[in-house]
């Protein structure tokens, strides 16, 4: 084959378009290869001058960096000039060949060499030329390879760049001409003399910055401590500036000093009081300066402190500033003055710190001006209900503090009703006051708990007071340190909480003990907010009651299910809205002050409750296996508590030989004290020989085997817990997270019960107690967990309504009160919520809201979520 000088003009034509762009690309490629140093140099010298590097460097520094710069520059030039060549048509042709499959631009350069006259030889050159040509009508501009990174492996191009998009960005092209009055002609300059200037204010005062070129008015006005910053360009002493608004100037400046500050190329200085700003020269401007002083912030408190119940105080508080505040502190401090210095308070106290609270702040938002709540809980606190002396301060960006004027209050905390909680809590403060009280407090403690048996109604109660009480008295012959003395508190609050909360075996007497807490709240004057919990406790208290009236109702219609209940002619129907609006009407008589109206309501809602009976829905046919076992654990966490009992006993007869024949008898249960006469109750001791605990009753004190009474009680243990074993296994709920929390906590009381009788078993009277009480709590937990897990699996409500002697039972309700439809479902359109409930309980869930956003120990996604929450309502 031989090759044509040219190609044919239909291929020509078609390639016209992709071969120009290719070669264009050529060319850029060319241009980037040779001129890449030079254009990298100008970047930096343009970065250099806008930024305004030269008006802080000496003259002879800027010169020669400009040198320098010339320099390379030049080099650069010559450099790009000698490698720069425009690519060739024929070198762009062959680009564009290379990127097409078969080169089809050579293939149609090619003439056939032999063959020509040989018709099939020439079809077939044909057809090749054809293919080729088709070919070439997909051909595309060649993309350009602008990579320069082997003759730049650091890639100084792109640090100039760089430089050079800062310098567009925060810098002047008007600085360039700076460079020019440094010359000696800079005064020859046609452009002049011009300046430049801004003025910044604080950055809390979220106020924007200001060009003061198109700042035309002469008044202006500004926050004290903002920044003015101005630049001088063109021949140096032309411009320069007098102000009076910095006081910056030195008493001992000459007049050459000020001279040379005034003409200076670049000024800086803060605002620190109101005056004149005057730029002297071409284009120059005069300007009032107004200094706005930034005033301290202010806070109050905002409205009474609320208490809950359990102590929590509520410490509302305003804060504002012009600005915005940035944090504060709640101060609390002792005001001794003010307190009754009488019984334990009668020494002087041991020195406590401050208390000191960090004052919440908007999560988001404006802090100009604001409110928000201290939530806390002192009721731990030595200085829990006493007075003490309380102030609020708030300090702003600038650090200028505001504080609230301070006020004496009583510190809010936990109010304990039950007498024994009571006593224990006053004692446990005189501790803390001082501790040379020790001995005062072992005092009191024995007197209270003189006669146990008429005080405690567990025996573990009394355990754990006399094991606080013994450590007192030893500690109060030593110096009792810190931490002893913080342990010895932590348990007499821990003790007065079992007492106040209580321990109830039933919900009937939780029922009576939240009525008498609510009925002696009342006579003390206690707060609105202390009504409503307990308020709330009774109702929780009435609702355990009336499902335990329904499990009893269940059981006795179980074991006789052919027996109906009889009921008098003369009842009356009460479901469980009758007996909420009767609460409802309690609240509102006491909050409104009609403290005698609440109490004879109080009393028929005794007096209701204690004749109340619960009827069953037509569809309840026995129990179900969750009430079963539910019966079944009440009835092992009765008879373990008849054990720890009959353990307490006998160890008060160890320590007091005599004393249980004559005050134990008190104690026993009513099937141990048949077949004894009143004179043995009253006076009858033990007989020589006896065991201990002989002497209150047959069936206790003699067992017919030679046992003696500790292996009665393991072996009596060893049933029990053997009988609970038997329960766990045919427990019902299993899967649910709350039947396996249940069957947990059951094998954690199996666990003490073993530990309860080795303990019998070596004659440990006292760590028997100990670990049947851990038993008894394990059992409660097990049975909350398994009611828990009943409330999930239940598919239908069971219908149930309360009654009191009144009038005949009407048709049937559901647990909460509502009718209930012929089928079983609820056909009642009643609120659950119903008068001032709904109120209050959307304020108690927004105030402990509240609380957990201000808890800067939560986790983000929790505080976001309740940040949202907040906003929302």
């Amino acid at each position: 084959m031989t090759a044509r000088d040219t190609l044919p003009a239909e291929i020509n034509a078609a390639l016209r378009w992709p071969l120009f762009l290719t070669r264009l690309g050529m060319g850029a490629e060319v241009v980037v290869r040779a001129f890449w140093p030079l254009w990298s140099v100008l970047f930096v010298v343009l970065a250099f001058l806008m930024l305004g590097v030269q008006d802080f460097l000496p003259l002879e520094a800027v010169w020669a960096i400009l040198g320098v710069s010339f320099g390379a520059a030049l080099w650069a030039l010559v450099r790009g000039i000698r490698r720069f060549a425009w690519p060739s048509y024929t070198a762009a042709l062959a680009r564009l060949d290379a990127t097409l499959p078969g080169n089809p631009i050579l293939a149609a350069l090619d003439n056939q060499a032999i063959g020509a006259d040989d018709p099939a030889s020439l079809a077939v050159w044909n057809a090749h030329q054809a293919r080729m040509a088709a070919r070439l009508k997909d051909a595309k501009a060649v993309e350009p390879d602008l990579r320069v990174s082997r003759a730049d492996p650091f890639a100084l191009r792109y640090v100039a760049v760089l430089a050079f998009l800062v310098a567009a960005v925060f810098g002047s092209v008007l600085r360039v001409q700076t460079v020019a009055a440094m010359g000696p002609t800079g005064s020859d300059l046609a452009s002049g003399p011009t300046w430049e200037g801004w003025l910044e204010p604080p950055h809390y005062t979220g106020l924007p910055s200001i060009y003061l070129n198109d700042i035309r008015e002469a008044r202006l006005e500004t926050p004290e401590g903002s920044r003015v910053t101005l630049r001088f360009y063109g021949e140096v002493g032309a411009l320069s500036v007098s102000e009076t608004i910095s006081g910056r100037v030195s008493p001992t400046a000459t007049p050459e000093d000020l001279v040379a500050a005034s003409i200076s190329t670049a000024q800086e200085f803060t605002i620190a009081q109101s005056g004149q700003l005057e730029i002297d020269g071409p284009g120059g401007r005069i300007w009032e300066i107004v200094a706005t002083p930034d005033r301290a912030p202010e806070v109050t408190r905002d409205g009474e402190i609320e208490v809950s119940y359990d102590g929590e105080a509520q410490i509302p508080f305003v804060a504002k500033d012009d600005y915005a505040v940035r944090d504060g502190m709640a101060r609390i401090t002792l005001a001794l003055d003010d307190v009754d210095r009488r019984y334990g308070l009668r020494i002087d106290p041991e020195p406590r710190a401050t208390i000191e609270l960090p004052l919440p702040m908007p999560i988001a938002g404006d802090r100009s001006e604001f409110t928000e709540t201290v939530i806390d809980n002192f009721s731990e606190h030595p200085w829990a209900n006493l007075p003490v002396t309380i102030s609020l301060s708030v300090t702003d960006e600038a650090d200028q503090i505001g504080e609230s004027m301070a006020d004496v209050i009583a510190l809010p905390g936990r109010r304990f009703f039950d007498p024994m909680a009571s006593a224990i809590i006053d004692q446990r403060r005189a501790l803390l006051w001082n501790r040379e009280n020790a001995a005062d407090i072992a005092l009191l403690m024995r007197a209270v708990s003189h006669r146990p048996d008429d005080v405690f109604r567990s025996s573990t109660d009394f355990l754990r007071l006399r094991t606080i009480m013994r450590r007192i008295e030893a500690l109060a012959q030593v110096s009792m340190t810190d931490d002893q003395q913080a342990e010895i508190a932590q348990a007499m609050w821990d003790l007065a909480l079992r007492f106040e909360e209580g321990d109830l075996e039933d919900a009937l007497e939780r029922l009576q003990r939240a009525q008498d807490r609510l009925s002696e709240a009342m006579r003390n004057g206690a707060s609105d907010q202390e009504i409503a919990e307990l308020m709330q406790e009774l109702r929780e208290a009435t609702d355990d009651y009336l499902r335990q009236l329904s499990r009893q109702a269940q059981q006795e219609q179980q074991n006789n299910p052919d027996q109906e209940m009889t009921q008098n002619q003369n009842t009356m129907e009460m479901s469980q809205n009758d007996l909420q609006e009767m609460m409802d009407r309690i609240q509102e008589l006491m909050e409104e002050g009609r403290m005698a109206e609440a109490q004879e309501a109080l009393e028929q809602l005794r007096q209701m409750m204690e004749n109340m009976q619960v009827t069953q829905g037509q569809g309840q046919q026995g129990q179900s296996p969750g009430e079963q076992a539910m019966e079944g654990l009440a009835e092992t966490l009765r008879e373990q508590q008849d054990l720890s009992d009959q353990a307490f006993r006998d160890l008060q007869e160890q320590f007091n030989p005599g004393q249980q024949g004559q005050q134990g008898q008190q104690g026993q249960q009513p099937g141990q004290q048949q077949g004894q006469g009143e004179g043995q109750q009253q006076g009858q001791g033990q007989q020589p020989g006896q065991q201990p605990g002989q002497g209150q009753g047959e069936g206790q004190g003699q067992n017919g085997q030679g046992q003696s009474l500790e292996e009665n009680l393991a072996d009596r243990q060893r049933s029990l817990r053997q009988e609970l074993d038997r329960q766990s296994q045919n427990l019902p709920g299993t899967g649910t997270e709350a039947g396996d929390a249940a069957r947990e906590a059951l094998d954690r009381a199996e666990g003490a019960m073993e530990g309860a009788e080795e303990a019998l078993r070596d004659n440990d009277l006292a760590g028997a107690i100990d670990n049947q009480s851990e038993a008894m709590e394990a059992l409660r937990e097990g049975m909350r967990n398994l009611g828990e897990a009943m409330a999930e699996q239940q598919q239908q409500g069971q219908g149930q309504q309360g009654m009191a002697d009144g009038a005949d039972p009407g048709q049937q309700r559901d647990p909460l009160g509502r009718n209930v439809g012929s089928n079983g479902q609820i056909g009642s359109n009643e609120s659950l919520l119903q008068g001032e409930d709904v109120y209050r309980r959307a304020r108690e869930l927004l105030d402990e809201i509240r609380r957990r956003s201000g808890e800067g120990e939560r986790p983000e996604e929790e505080l976001e979520y309740l940040e949202r929450l907040l906003d929302r309502f």
